[in-house]
């Protein structure tokens, strides 16, 4: 890679001069939340959206009045010389971490006003948010300093993929594959113990298509029969309550619970559903009681 000239300091605005880009809430964590009616970890109070022009380098909002605890917040972040920290950009449903970038200052507050991930371009020097010349914006639920305040995870949800190859993530390149001799691949993700589980069942629903039905395996079987599957859901759940009833050890529990976790993915598998939609539907109902939740399915 050719030598490049050093690039510039992000601009960190003195206190009479900044900008300010949030109206007067009392609270940071209501600052992050998103508006009525969306998807969010806690019950909060609606912070005002502003619009962002699509395609424009840095979508300003109006000046508005100061919050002393986001700027308190904001002078809390120990910035790098140039002005600058680390901002990962996480799944808030399946914990992948989308992409890494930088934000400074204004970053980091247009993001709490906007809540749309908004980084600090060091090539263009300016702000720019995450989808707005693909539109594939991360919607953010909630803001994360490390312990040291030195860098930021916005956790979100994208509108699409994330890596400007079509990626879901940016983070598809795994060291150990390619020290095997295996090839990149943009379906390979970072992937937790769940997400693997389920990738491993896609795999072998992809193989009954695509080789006749391969090497034969447990989870193939259960594929093709209906029946034999949720017999199984119903056998793996009698089992998981009869731990507690016979209060048997808690080792037990957690291994017929794998085994009826196992059993209800490749169900869903295949109705076609992913366990993403399932944690949405998880976290929609983190603001509503279990109460109103039934009573509304009652309704519907």
């Amino acid at each position: 890679m050719a030598a490049t000239a050093p690039l510039p300091c992000a601009p960190v605005s003195s206190p009479a001069s900044r900008t300010v880009l949030w109206p007067a809430r009392s609270n940071l964590r209501t600052a992050a939340a998103p508006p009525s009616g969306t998807l969010g970890w806690r019950r909060r109070q609606p912070f005002p959206a502003v619009s962002i022009t699509p395609g424009s380098a840095q979508s300003t909002p109006p000046a508005l009045a100061v919050d002393p605890e986001v700027e308190a917040l904001l002078d809390s972040v120990k910035w790098d010389v140039k002005g600058l920290a680390v901002a990962i950009a996480q799944n808030v449903d399946t914990g992948a971490i989308l992409m890494q970038g930088f934000a400074n200052r204004e970053a980091l507050a247009a993001t709490i006003s906007t809540r749309k991930a908004t980084f600090y371009s060091r090539s263009r020097s300016s702000l720019w948010t995450k989808g707005e010349t693909s539109m594939n914006f991360i919607n953010v639920h909630d803001i994360f300093l490390d312990c040291d305040r030195d860098s930021i995870i916005y956790l979100g949800t994208p509108d699409g993929p994330t890596c400007h190859t079509g990626a879901e993530t940016c983070y598809y390149y795994s060291v150990y594959d390619v020290l095997q001799g295996s090839k990149s691949n943009q379906e390979r993700q970072v992937s937790t113990t769940l997400y693997s589980l389920e990738d491993t069942i896609s795999k072998r629903k992809k193989e009954i298509v695509t080789e006749g039905g391969g090497k034969p395996s447990w989870t193939k079987k259960l594929l093709l029969d209906n029946q034999l599957l949720c017999s199984k859901i119903r056998e793996e759940a009698g089992e998981l309550i009869q731990t507690l009833l016979e209060n048997e050890d808690k080792s037990l529990t957690a291994s017929e619970m794998g085994d009826l976790l196992y059993h209800a993915m490749v169900l869903l598998s295949v109705k076609d559903v992913k366990m993403e939609e399932v944690l949405e539907v998880l976290r929609k109902r983190f603001s509503q009681s279990g109460v109103e939740e039934k009573a509304s399915r009652k309704k519907s």
